[in-house]
């Protein structure tokens, strides 16, 4: 999930320990860890949460009914255990901990997660990530205000017993559990009520193995501080992390290289500096670059012009002289990764193939026959990215490629700060977004709704309704088997890539520098560090 990826979060250091005596043991388990992320949160209400950085913050403070072990495996959370599914994968009943608790010592109940399921799909929400539960019971009637959201197929049967019933089987359900599902305190969602949880630490509650402190909604800096009351408190090492929001990447490496970081993201020419360095950690990420084009535009509306854009991108300089950040050049809108062949094993992306090249005289003849069907012999456009160092730098490469082949086109930079562009983007306040999305789940089709007509987080609001069919196919699990969807899946990305409905740059990597004195911290493609796994070495 993760709409518009920030680069993740990244642990900020301190100096090795020295001794392995009782007192020195002491020191170390109160030693406080100071970490960095590299732009601001938006929220803290895991029901309407759509941006990375709010992510990142969520995940270190609340667990689900799943949670992911060490090496990014689903195991049970405040789940008693990990159960199947019953009459025909449409039913899940869980039973929750009897030790789960809140940070106020309250206990985690089978309400909670109603409370937060419902508001997540209560069109009042306005949520961005709404669709990762389309497949409760009365998730599309709910979302056209045709039922009340309490219809949502989410029942507490009794205080400790949670009742989740799908409208079709979702075979990937256990990874959003795990990742990105979360109940809310119910008594202090009433209180404060659902458009104000979650905007400062103060108007949420942690039941997670930390809980948020000194969040303002705006602030540059918080923490994370043990929650005592977690069920799994006795294994989390570290009882105290203080967060910092680091935008540069040049400031991050400095802090590391003076001894003041323990862990932290780096981009671009960082990397390559740090290239040979056996404290740096690069992972590709479950995450996809790309261009939205305001379809309700009349230039970005047409195909052509889109289509000449995609062109003009030479992905393998972008990656390996802009970025120089491990990031790999797309071939199509799915990341390697996202899944495999039912059948043959193959990863998607080989399946599908290479969809996308660079040709810039293509570029330009497609942009002349633009103009003449708008009439038009000059365009002036606007480029919305977030204001970090990678965005920035693509973003030039982008205005200089486009300016150079596409002649007649003015694009001008417009960067702010990623909630900002959020913001913009899902206001359709923009002419070309610079956009992206961390999926939570081994799914093509999480990527392939970003151009869905009918999908909420479709910013772009392209309404083809050739590709919308497929999607609606793909959706259909019940009556398409495992592999008839699986080659649905590989329509659907070759059409949305060659109409650029999206134009997908890069699947963008992750890379962190580690300090040796920090254990427990390990990345997937599919997730980041989680805190209640360090501990100081």
């Amino acid at each position: 999930m993760k709409k518009l990826m920030g680069l993740g979060i990244g642990l900020l250091a301190v100096t090795a320990l020295a001794g392995c005596g009782s007192s020195e043991a002491k020191t170390s388990a109160n030693k406080e860890l100071n970490v960095t992320m590299v732009g601001n949160p938006a929220t803290a209400n895991p029901a309407i949460s759509g941006d990375s950085n709010s992510s990142s913050l969520i995940s270190q403070t609340e667990e689900g009914l799943y949670t992911l072990n060490e090496n990014g495996k689903v195991i049970a959370g405040v789940a008693e255990k990990v159960v199947k599914p019953t009459k025909n994968g449409t039913v899940y009943t869980f039973k929750i901990k009897k030790n789960a608790k809140w940070a106020n010592g309250d206990a985690v109940t089978a309400q909670d997660f109603v409370t937060s399921f419902d508001w997540q799909v209560n069109p009042k929400s306005k949520s961005q990530v709404a669709n990762k539960l389309k497949y409760l019971k009365n998730y599309a009637a709910i979302q056209a205000s045709k039922k009340d959201a309490s219809a949502l197929g989410v029942k507490a049967l009794n205080k400790s017993t949670l009742q989740l019933t799908l409208s079709k089987p979702q075979p990937w359900l256990p990874d959003i559990l795990a990742t990105a599902a979360y109940p809310v305190k119910t008594s202090l969602f009433n209180k404060v009520g659902g458009s104000q949880y979650g905007t400062s630490a103060a108007k949420t509650m942690s039941e997670g193995p930390y809980k948020l402190t000194g969040w303002s909604g705006a602030a540059d800096s918080w923490s994370y501080v043990k929650n005592t009351n977690y069920w799994n408190a006795k294994n989390v090492k570290i009882s105290k992390v203080n967060v910092q929001v680091v935008k540069d990447p040049g400031t991050s490496a400095s802090l590391f290289k003076s001894g003041k970081v323990q862990e932290t993201t780096l981009s671009g020419q960082y990397i390559k500096q740090n290239a040979n360095n056996p404290e740096l950690k690069t992972t590709l990420n479950s995450s996809m670059r790309f261009l939205e084009f305001n379809d309700k535009k009349t230039v970005t509306h047409n195909t052509k012009v889109r289509q000449a854009f995609s062109y003009v991108v030479n992905r393998t300089a972008l990656t390996k002289s802009v970025l120089q950040d491990g990031s790999s050049a797309a071939k199509s809108l799915i990341p390697y990764g996202d899944g495999n062949d039912p059948t043959t094993g193959k990863d998607f992306s080989q399946d599908v193939g290479n969809l996308l090249s660079y040709n810039p005289k293509k570029a330009t003849q497609l942009w002349n026959q633009a103009k003449k069907e708008l009439g038009i012999k000059k365009a002036s456009l606007e480029l919305l990215t977030a204001d970090t160092d990678e965005q920035k730098h693509v973003a030039q490469y982008l205005q200089q490629q486009a300016q150079k082949y596409m002649p007649g086109l003015s694009i001008t930079i417009k960067s702010m700060p990623l909630a900002q562009q959020i913001a913009k983007g899902a206001a359709g306040n923009f002419d070309i977004d610079l956009d992206g999305w961390t999926t939570d789940w081994r799914d093509p089709a999480d990527f392939l709704q970003m151009a869905d007509g009918t999908s909420s987080v479709n910013f772009t609001k392209w309404n083809n309704a050739h590709f919308t069919k497929l999607m609606t196919q793909v959706d259909n699990t019940a009556k398409y088997t495992t592999q008839q969807r699986w080659n649905l899946l590989k329509q659907a990305d070759t059409y949305v890539t060659k109409q650029a409905g999206l134009v997908p740059l890069y699947q963008q990597a992750k890379a962190h520098l580690v300090s040796k004195s920090v254990g427990g911290l390990k990345y997937s493609m599919m997730s980041d560090a989680q805190y209640k796994y360090a501990y100081w070495k």
